[in-house]
């Protein structure tokens, strides 16, 4: 595959996406985990929120590889290693999204051993590591105008 440009509307709406389903996520009762987790509808409201968004951070990630490098992948955890690889996330960055890539998988593919304490600390404690990812793509577009074109 030949490098060709990153869509700034694709990765945009992406972006919204992202921010607008952490924010549904934010407006669940997360204070206490007694009362987030004795209503299933929080749980599977969390939990399709969040699986959406890692989705969307994923996605971003293999249009910017096989936009703007030629450098095509499937593997949800190959797209936090070749985005080091490329640049485009720091080594801390890398390991975030790998660690995320893990958990969408988890969350689609063993959803029944998703565990409901673990899904309500990552909801109440870590939704910033996903917004520390969708940030490094900002930076990565602003500081590479050259390869980001505004066509779709």
């Amino acid at each position: 595959m030949m490098p060709s440009r990153v869509s700034r509307l694709i990765v945009g709406e992406r972006l919204r996406l992202i921010h607008d389903h952490l924010q549904h996520i934010r407006a669940l009762p997360l204070a206490d985990s007694a009362v987030f987790l004795q209503d299933q509808r929080n749980v599977a409201a969390a939990e399709s929120m969040l699986r959406r968004a890692l989705e969307a951070l994923l996605d971003i990630g293999r249009h910017l590889l096989a936009k703007g490098f030629g450098a095509p992948t499937t593997e949800y955890k190959q797209i936090a290693v070749k985005l080091r690889e490329h640049k485009v996330l720091t080594q801390a960055e890398g390991d975030i999204l790998f660690a995320l890539a893990g958990y969408r998988n988890l969350v689609v593919h063993l959803y029944y051993e998703v565990a409901l304490e673990e899904l309500y600390r990552i909801c109440s404690t870590q939704l910033s590591d996903v917004e520390q990812v969708a940030n490094a793509y900002r930076t990565w577009m602003k500081a590479n105008p050259q390869l980001v074109s505004d066509e779709l």
